[in-house]
Order: C-alpha cells, then sequence, then structure tokens
C-alpha cells in the first residue's frame, strides 16, 4: 500500500499522475460534492485498481500565476492537512507528497504537520512517519532555489525547536541542555562547540547572568556554538538564545497557574541552536557564532532579591526591580560577549523575553526590533516567505531613557507595565557592542507571544518552536 498526498487545482483535474489514475481521481472528486475551497480534504482508497491510498487538498484558487509566498503557503497547508489525513486513517510508516506548487513548501508542511512529542509508554520508541517527495509528472517551477531537501532541513529544524521546548524541565537542566547541543552538533561539518562553568562566567565578570543562577542548585552553563561555512576567522553573525531552562519568577514568583509551560523559557536558546545547525546541514556559506546563556530561575536563600544591584560585563550596573524579568539579565552578557568579542556586523538575538508582546501582538506575529532599517526590511521578507512573521515594534530613544531613568544604577531591568516589550528592547540596546558607532546591526526578536500554538494544519498543539525556520 502506499499513501500519497496530492494537491488538486481548481479545475479539479490531477495532472501529476498517469492518465489512469488522474481520471479515477477526478472522478472521486466530483462525486464527493466538493466545493474546492483552499484546504478542503478527501482521502480515497485502492485508487485506479491499485492498493494506494491518496488524500486529496484543494489549493483554492491559488495557481502558477500567484505570487511565490501565496504558492508556498497554500502548498505548505495543502501538504500538511492531507498527511494529518493520512496519519488519522492509519496510513503506512511512509507517505509521499506532491511537491504542488513548491517542493520545499510541500516538505515543510508534511514534516511540521506530523510532528509529536511524547514520553508516554512505549511512544518513544515509534518510529516517525517517513515524508518522501512523490515523482510526478509536473515540475516545481519555483525561481528561489529552495527545493525539497530545504524544505526538509527547515521543518527538522522547526520540529527540533519544538521538542527541545517541550522537554521537562528536569529532563533538560543546563547542564543536560548542553550535553544535548554538544551531541546535536556532532560530526557536522565546520562546526565546534564550547561549554562554558561558572567559574568561566565569574571570570567574564558576568554577574548579570550569574545573579540568575544563583537561586538554584542546577549549575548553569554558556554554551557557544561555532559554525564557519566561509572559512577564515571572522564571524559574519551572531546569533544568542535566551535560555533559562526553567522559569518559577525567582522571589518575584509567578502564579501557579501555566506555571509548568515554563519549561519552554529556552525557546530563544533552541531556535537559535536549531538555526545554526541547519545553516552547517545546508552547507551555508557564511560563518556564524550561537551563544546562548543556560540557567534556571528558582526562590531559595541564595537567590537575587528586587533591590539588589548587580554589575554586568560591560560595566553598567543594574538594579534588580523584579526577579521575573529574568530573560533580559542573562542576555545582556550574552550579548555583550558575542558582539564585543567576535565582532560580527550582525547579531540577532531570539527569546521568550515579554508577556506584554503577546498583550500587544496576540499569537500572530513575531515582536522585531531593530536598529537598522534594512535588517528589519529583511527579516520581515524572510518571516513572509516562510509565513511565520514579524511584527516590526518601535525602538525609540525615549524607551531607553525610561529604562537609565529609573533607579540609582545605570539601569534598571523592570520599569512598569507601559510599553514592556519595548522597555525591555531598549534595555538589551546598552549590551550591544558598536550600535552607537554603527559597527554592529542588531535584532531582537520577542518570541514569547509566539511560544504556544494551537492545532492548525502544520501547527501542532503545544511549544511552536517558531522563529526557527526564518532566521
Amino acid at each position: 500500500m502506499t499513501s500519497i498526498v496530492l494537491g488538486i487545482n481548481k479545475e479539479g483535474n490531477f495532472d501529476q499522475l498517469d492518465e489512469k489514475k488522474s481520471k479515477s481521481l477526478s472522478a472521486l472528486w466530483k462525486a464527493a460534492k466538493t466545493s474546492g475551497q483552499e484546504g478542503e480534504t478527501r482521502v480515497f482508497y485502492a485508487v485506479g485498481d491499485s492498493s494506494d491510498h491518496v488524500a486529496a487538498v484543494s489549493l483554492g484558487s491559488v495557481s502558477q500565476s500567484s505570487s511565490e509566498n501565496e504558492k508556498a503557503e497554500a502548498t505548505r497547508r495543502a501538504a500538511a492537512l492531507g498527511a494529518r489525513a493520512l496519519h488519522e486513517t492509519g496510513c503506512s510508516d511512509s507517505i509521499s507528497v506532491d511537491s504542488m506548487l513548491s517542493s520545499h513548501a510541500s516538505a515543510e508542511g508534511a514534516n511540521l504537520a506530523l510532528f509529536k512529542y511524547s514520553l508516554k509508554a512505549g511512544m518513544k520508541d515509534k518510529e516517525r512517519i517517513q515524508v518522501n517527495q512523490l515523482k510526478t509528472n509536473t515540475n516545481d517551477t519555483s525561481s528561489s532555489g529552495l527545493n525539497w531537501e530545504t524544505g526538509t532541513i527547515y521543518a527538522e529544524a522547526q520540529n527540533l525547536a519544538r521538542e527541545l521546548m517541550e522537554i521537562p524541565a528536569n529532563m533538560l537542566t543546563p547542564i543536560l541542555f548542553s550535553e544535548r547541543i554538544v551531541q546535536l552538533m556532532s560530526g557536522l561539518e565546520n562546526v565546534t562547540v564550547q561549554v562554558h562553568d561558572e567559574n568561566w562566567a565569574k571570570e567574564k565578570k558576568m554577574g548579570s547572568f550569574l545573579s540568575v543562577a544563583r537561586g538554584s542548585d542546577e549549575p548553569p552553563r554558556f554554551v557557544e556554538v561555532h559554525y564557519k561555512g566561509n572559512g577564515g576567522d571572522q564571524f559574519d553573525y551572531a546569533f544568542v538564545g535566551k535560555g533559562v531552562t526553567f522559569d518559577s519568577g525567582g522571589i518575584s514568583i509567578k502564579g501557579a497557574e501555566h506555571m509548568d509551560l515554563m519549561r519552554g523559557d529556552m525557546g530563544g536558546a533552541a531556535s537559535v541552536l536549531s538555526a545554526i545547525r541547519a545553516a552547517a546541514q545546508l552547507k551555508l556559506k557564511v560563518n556564524v557564532v550561537a551563544v546562548t546563556p543556560l540557567t534556571e530561575n528558582l526562590p531559595s536563600g541564595k537567590a537575587t532579591k528586587p533591590g539588589d544591584v548587580v554589575v554586568a560585563s560591560n560595566g553598567l550596573t543594574i538594579d534588580i526591580n523584579n526577579t521575573d524579568a529574568e530573560g533580559r539579565l542573562i542576555l545582556a552578557d550574552a550579548l555583550y560577549y558575542a558582539t564585543s568579542t567576535y565582532r560580527p556586523h550582525t547579531v540577532i538575538d531570539v527569546a521568550t523575553l515579554t508577556g506584554a508582546i503577546g498583550i500587544a501582538l496576540g499569537s500572530v506575529f513575531i515582536g522585531l526590533f531593530s536598529s537598522d532599517d534594512g535588517l528589519a526590511d529583511q527579516l520581515k521578507e524572510a518571516g513572509e516567505r516562510e509565513h511565520d512573521r514579524y511584527w516590526r515594534m518601535p525602538l525609540d530613544p525615549l524607551y531607553c531613557k525610561k529604562v537609565k531613568g529609573a533607579s540609582n544604577s545605570d539601569l534598571c531591568n523592570a520599569c512598569g507595565r507601559p510599553g514592556g516589550a519595548c522597555n525591555a528592547a531598549a534595555f538589551l540596546s546598552f549590551f550591544i557592542w558598536g550600535l552607537n558607532e554603527k559597527k554592529t546591526k542588531w535584532a531582537h526578536l520577542d518570541i514569547a507571544g509566539v511560544m504556544e500554538t494551537s492545532d492548525d494544519a502544520y501547527d501542532v498543539k503545544g511549544m511552536s518552536g517558531r522563529g526557527t525556520r526564518p532566521q
């Protein structure tokens, strides 16, 4: 038995297959009284005197004359809906998926839709469904250079970020996470990993990062992943990911409801590490360094208290008004380290940073803050291409003034609820080496509002891993 996903155009033709199967499917599609609306799905069995199971999915009005982004998203959704339909009907261990209007997007949609994370007895050993490209009579006409292989790697990167975010915090402590990173990067060409301990962070005077780690008995780690796909020693880009493996809020403790979701507060680290791994798999001609500080944020007799003052690695003093605004504290030292040590022309940080971004944008867009219009435009274009979209938020000097003027220290880590996401971004801007001199371009991606998702085509209920593919 072969399980197949096919996209169908508005004319109701199945031109991808041989004439006999095409006629059989066209007759079945019409007999099913379909309306041709985008996403409409039917599963047919024993098509054309064969044992093939076929999930046919309507592409609606999208056609070859539509924009590349429209074709890609229609394909992504159709491949996902078809893969889900076959899985729900008990298909075999593999499915073959039509390229439709974009082989890259087709591979993404099917692989993303079939992601599942489970620790139930007997489930861990189950092999995932293999997704293959269906060899058809039609060709992918995309001019972007993307193909089935790139789509598979992109989807696997997001699925890896999803998995890391789902892992319970007791199974992904800072030490266990750092060990997992070493394992994930093993065997990749031009990739090296450095894992630093607490003493190293003390030598680097990372007082801001270590102030968050103080409350936990789990030792912190600081991980660097170097990918040199373009030779030489200079890094073009730096990725920085927030790696709070569990966030209770510290002394400023969160409410009990939904605190379990804070296992995913290392989503920024999951995203940047998955992205640099994908860059290595794609053998991109670029040099990238990804850094992530890993720690828990817990209350204890050793924990940092509201009102404490700490000194960051760039010498700035920080008044800790709220220990639940910890993400910016660990990012501060990580951003300064990455930019001052490696001097990349561009740094991008990714973090589940503020609840405020969810209030502003909901779960549709990722919050984008940037010091550079060109970089912001590039990221927005990448987000549109992958339909994992960004909305640019203001990074105004008045927010910086608010962060500076809130206490007797150089900076304050929390200065009220209004403009919370903007205040957090403004805080981070003080730790980008070369920003004021325009030596470094910077973008901050606040993914807190999109940390979770519900079931819809290639979105699978649970931790989303969003922000990974557009990087």
